[in-house]
């Protein structure tokens, strides 16, 4: 679609009036911008319900809206899925008390079917994807590995890969849109760009406009 726009946004982790604020400053057009939110929407703030709700609100609107999974996510589904106790004090270092108490001090014993979360929240959790592709770019929350193609990249590397993903100068054939690595200030390099910059621990949340490559901050 001519002069469309690709509006992405880093790791949200519960800061729903951040989330909110930012939306309101993007230059969205709903007729034929697509928006890309990169995962970890759970844990460490205080809004998780809240960032979920309006997820869902903006895809009941019909915006063109891609939704990632994180590794928050990967692991919150995990367990729901597994019930494996193991992966309890992982959650917990997550922060997945903060998500709990977002929905009225939810019980760990309800983690085995999500009572505790409405429906289109569960639909929406069920439905994120592990990465995004265009013409031009890749999307993925955390990285990816350069000696395999992307169909062959494992899950657990898309969500939560750091090295040697961050260090690695070699192209990919498209520029590499991530998050899951907070950065002081968004990370620009010929091959990548990572928009995590610390939502959840007091710093701006922050989303980029592609292909003009601006910035915008909340």
């Amino acid at each position: 679609m001519l002069n469309e726009k690709i509006f992405a946004i880093g790791d949200i982790h519960g800061c729903a009036d951040k989330f909110e604020n930012l939306l309101a400053r993007l230059p969205f057009d709903a007729s034929r911008d697509t928006l890309v939110v990169l995962g970890d929407y759970l844990d460490r703030g205080p809004g998780t319900r809240e960032v979920l709700d309006q997820l869902c609100q903006l895809r009941a609107t019909g915006t063109r809206l891609i939704t990632l999974m994180g590794n928050h996510e990967y692991l919150f589904l995990e367990y729901h899925r597994r019930n494996d106790q193991a992966l309890l004090p992982y959650l917990r270092r997550l922060g997945l008390e903060n998500t709990l108490e977002s929905y009225g001090g939810a019980s760990l014993a309800e983690l085995g079917d999500l009572s505790f979360m409405p429906e289109e929240h569960r639909d929406l959790l069920e439905s994120l994807v592990p990465y995004w592709e265009t013409e031009e770019y890749i999307f993925v929350h955390a990285g990816l590995r350069f000696d395999r193609s992307l169909a062959e990249q494992d899950i657990s590397d898309l969500c939560e890969v750091r090295e040697p993903f961050l260090s690695d100068e070699r192209s990919f054939g498209k520029r590499i849109i991530f998050g899951h690595t907070p950065f002081a200030t968004p990370l620009v390099t010929p091959n990548k760009i990572g928009i995590d910059t610390g939502a959840a621990y007091g710093n701006l949340l922050t989303a980029v406009e592609l292909p003009s490559l601006r910035f915008y901050h909340a």
